[in-house]
Formats: C-alpha cells, structure tokens, sequence
C-alpha cells in the first residue's frame, strides 16, 4: 500500500514540476456582475537556461481560457488568440492591459474584488504551475478603438 502511494505522489508531483518560471503582479480584472469575460495579467520571468513558451491556461472560474495579444489594424486595436506566448531565456514577458494576455471567456462565476481565482499555466516543458490570482479592480483603457475578434486564432 505504501508502496502504491509513494508512486502516486512522485507521479503527481513529477507532472505538476514548475518550470523556472517566476510569476510576479498577478492579478485578474473585476467584472460588473453578468460580465462574461475577464482577463488575467501578469510578469513571467524565464529563469531556465532554455526558451520556454506559456502554452495554455485552465481555470474554474471560466469555461474557456486562452492565450491573447492586441495588434493594430487600421488604426484599431484588434484582439486575437495566440498558440503561445515565448518566454525568453532570462527574461522577462509582461502580460497587461492592451497587450498580451490570458483571457478568460463564459465566466462561470462573478469576478469580484477581493476575491481569489485560480490559475494553472502550462509551458512548453510539460511543467504547470498552479496560481491563485487576486482579483482587481482595472480602469478600463481609453483612448482606444478596440475590437474583439474571438474565435480567430494567429500562427
């Protein structure tokens, strides 16, 4: 029996292995209640001596989670998703409002402030790292033209 929950713990602590990534400032933004996106940000610093990518995210307070950047079109932001985001030997990869980020999509709960949301990124390696993420209050970007195109995805 010992023997079988020894093998039990090294497989799940072997798969859930964190890659040298550090995750700094991570947070999630506040939704008004019936809001049914959000978005999380954060700092990842690649601290292995190999490129990595973020390669996807899961999290039980959304139905869909995925990788997203905004670029210009015509002088309009647009959204899109990504397969990856790389990270860079040695540095460090800012996820933020107006830029790259991991877009939670048909919320399965409201996203209040104070509140906690968990977060699992996986990388490239196979490694996961699970998060709790605070959620925040986030003044919405002004200034721009931003269009969401969900549902089209980037190489």
């Amino acid at each position: 029996m010992k023997r079988i929950l020894l093998s039990t713990i090294l497989l799940l602590t072997s798969h859930l292995a964190t890659a040298e990534v550090n995750v700094d400032g991570a947070y999630v933004r506040a939704v008004p209640p019936g809001q049914m996106n959000s978005a999380a940000f954060m700092q990842l610093t690649n601290n292995d001596n190999q490129n990595l990518s973020l390669i996807s995210a899961t999290s039980d307070a959304a139905k869909n989670v995925e990788l997203h950047t905004h670029t210009q079109d015509n002088g309009v932001m647009r959204m899109r998703q990504i397969k990856e985001i790389k990270l860079p030997t040695e540095q460090q990869v800012i996820l933020q409002p107006g830029g790259m980020h991991i877009m939670l999509i048909g919320l399965t709960r409201n996203l209040t402030t104070g509140e906690n949301v968990n977060l699992s990124l996986t990388f490239s390696d196979g490694s996961e790292q699970p998060l709790q993420l605070p959620i925040k209050a986030v003044m919405p970007m002004t200034g721009h033209k931003m269009k969401h195109k969900h549902g089209a995805k980037a190489e």
